[in-house]
């Protein structure tokens, strides 16, 4: 059954297709790249080089690294298999290309969404750039409202934990973006005592965000009250397919390591027992033996909050989801809420207009009272996701579909390392390792055997063409990475911190190309960072801070060393 009262015009949606795919694909080969400064002479590039090993030039091992100036280029493991980089290319346009409300074939969109199409969060499939005001149609806003109570820091319950401010006629969206404010502001004095000016004269200036969303913006029923509201930006999606194939018991031992020296997440870590609460799992069985972890599936180890894994339960499986509201096997129920369904049957436009049109699904006999009980079951998740007769919805990406999106997401390659020959570069990363960012920004990891989970969806595939799941997926066993992060959360305890404050140290892996693929640097959850410098301070904002020692020793170093560490930062 359709989801939709009407068909959309979707000339101006097609319209920017062409502007949301070209820019996804700057993946010139470095030596080709004109500006002489991404990759040196062949003579160099692979070897050992100064305080270099030959390895670092490949952040994503041999099966995992390209040669190109991407974030949208295919692994080598793909790459050597045609029927899997044919899928590979299947899958991106999936990623790429704009939903629509019944076309084939990404048909599906709504009847509430956070955007139509998954580049419009990640801008060349990097991290999102710093917005003035909330669009969920601005090309580059990576950003996801997050509202929640301040008093135990749970989402609230009228609107999606990934709140939408689009819908489609004749409903309204759950959040009227247009009342939506987001205020710069600029830090005056450093809670830790730094100052805002290096020692030599050299200033420099932290700006975050204030958001707000007026009650009345709020097309629900109830509305949500005593809440408060913070943005999170989508960081880059390369090299995701890597982070999955390090095994569970080597992050388990990371964590181990760390919290004899830092306070770990609670909600994630028992300091008594020394190991990971079965919160910090996939719930599912792993695949078919139930083996790993007892009854629990693989660690959670992306979003922010650490919130998601594997990659098959990951921030885009759940994304390609609930950013778009299209429907699949294994999730074959609306992303919506009670309140907003509440809110829409009670609505006398909505039931207005639903009264005028006798196709619509929401019909029933015409009469208002009935036609607002379709609106409300049809749209409530209470009724839509268990079989009974409100529920009969129609997958709307089928089973190979996500098979291909998949492969895509699992088979995106981490650009190679830069300019490592280069005497100020070697100079950063000795530094780095001194003043200790290496503590949290973890430099390498070594992949385990990559047995990944394996989803409904993908293994209800592979059994229909009588293949075996595992050996249709990208894998990395074995591979040493340099992915430059700990796979642990730490706190920061910044100006309006993000939601729980606890926060997954981002890979800084390929992050040096950010400027000339998305044409932003925007860096730290909501892109309250404009530059490297700005990131590295936010850590010493507080002297609680987990990084708080490193940012000091930071602002303590000579102008051409703070250069250098930035230099190399930006060449991994």
């Amino acid at each position: 059954m359709t989801k939709y009262i009407t068909r959309a015009t979707l000339g101006g949606l097609l319209a920017l297709a062409g502007a949301l795919t070209g820019c996804s694909d700057s993946s010139e080969a470095l030596e080709d790249n004109p500006l002489g400064e991404l990759k040196p002479a062949k003579e160099v590039f692979g070897k050992a080089t100064g305080n270099f090993s030959a390895e670092e030039w490949y952040p994503g091992g041999q099966l995992g690294t390209t040669e190109k100036a991407s974030y949208s280029a295919a692994t080598p493991a793909v790459e050597k298999l045609t029927s899997m980089m044919n899928d590979f290319n299947v899958g991106e346009g999936f990623f790429e290309k704009l939903y629509t409300f019944d076309q084939e074939p990404r048909k599906g969109l709504g009847p509430a969404w956070v955007r139509n199409s998954c580049i419009a969060c990640h801008p060349s499939y990097g991290h999102g750039k710093r917005q003035t005001e909330y669009r969920a149609n601005q090309i580059g806003n990576g950003y996801l409202l997050v509202i929640y109570h301040p008093d135990d820091n749970s989402f609230v319950a009228e609107v999606t934990g990934m709140p939408q401010t689009q819908a489609a006629a004749p409903f309204k969206a759950p959040i009227d973006e247009s009342l939506i404010s987001i205020e710069w502001k600029t830090v005056t004095a450093m809670e830790s005592g730094l100052p805002l000016e290096f020692e030599d004269g050299e200033r420099y200036s932290l700006i975050y965000p204030e958001v707000r969303i007026p009650q009345e913006a709020f097309h629900t029923n109830p509305k949500p009250s005593n809440y408060d509201v913070r943005l999170e930006s989508t960081i880059g999606i390369y090299g995701t397919g890597l982070l999955d194939a390090i095994s569970d018991e080597d992050i388990e031992e990371q964590w181990k390591k760390e919290s004899k020296y830092v306070k770990l997440n609670p909600a994630m870590w028992d300091n008594d027992a020394k190991t990971f609460k079965s919160s910090a799992y996939y719930t599912a069985k792993y695949n078919d033996t139930g083996k790993y972890h007892g009854d629990h599936g693989p660690l959670k180890r992306f979003t922010y909050a650490m919130t998601r894994g594997s990659l098959q339960d990951g921030a885009g499986s759940n994304a390609v989801w609930n950013i778009t509201n299209v429907t699949r096997s294994d999730r074959n129920w609306l992303y919506t809420t009670s309140a907003w369904a509440q809110a829409m049957s009670e609505d006398p436009e909505v039931i207005a207009s639903i009264k005028a049109d006798p196709k619509s699904p929401y019909y029933a006999d015409g009469t208002e009272a009935n036609i607002a009980t379709a609106v409300r079951n049809l749209l409530d998740p209470a009724t839509n996701q268990y079989d009974n007769e409100w529920h009969n919805f129609t997958p709307e990406m089928n089973d190979k579909q996500y098979y291909q999106f998949m492969v895509w997401h699992r088979g995106l390659a981490v650009p190679a390392a830069r300019n490592l020959d280069n005497s100020d570069v070697q100079r950063g990363k000795e530094l780095f390792n001194e003043i200790g960012c290496a503590q949290c920004h973890r430099p390498s990891w070594t992949t385990g055997k990559d047995e990944m989970w394996i989803d409904s969806s993908i293994k209800a595939y592979a059994q229909s063409i009588g293949k075996n799941a595992t050996d249709l997926l990208p894998r990395y066993p074995g591979q040493t990475i340099w992915p430059y992060t700990d796979m642990v959360q730490h706190r920061l305890f910044m100006k309006n911190d993000l939601r729980t404050g606890w926060c997954r140290t981002t890979p800084l892996w390929g992050r040096g190309l950010s400027r000339r693929l998305t044409g932003a640097d925007d860096r730290l959850h909501d892109c309250r960072a404009r530059t490297v410098l700005e990131a590295i301070m936010w850590h010493g904002y507080s002297k609680q801070s987990d990084g708080y020692r490193a940012a000091e020793k930071f602002y303590h170093l000579k102008k051409a060393d703070r250069k250098a560490l930035i230099k190399f930062v930006e060449s991994i």
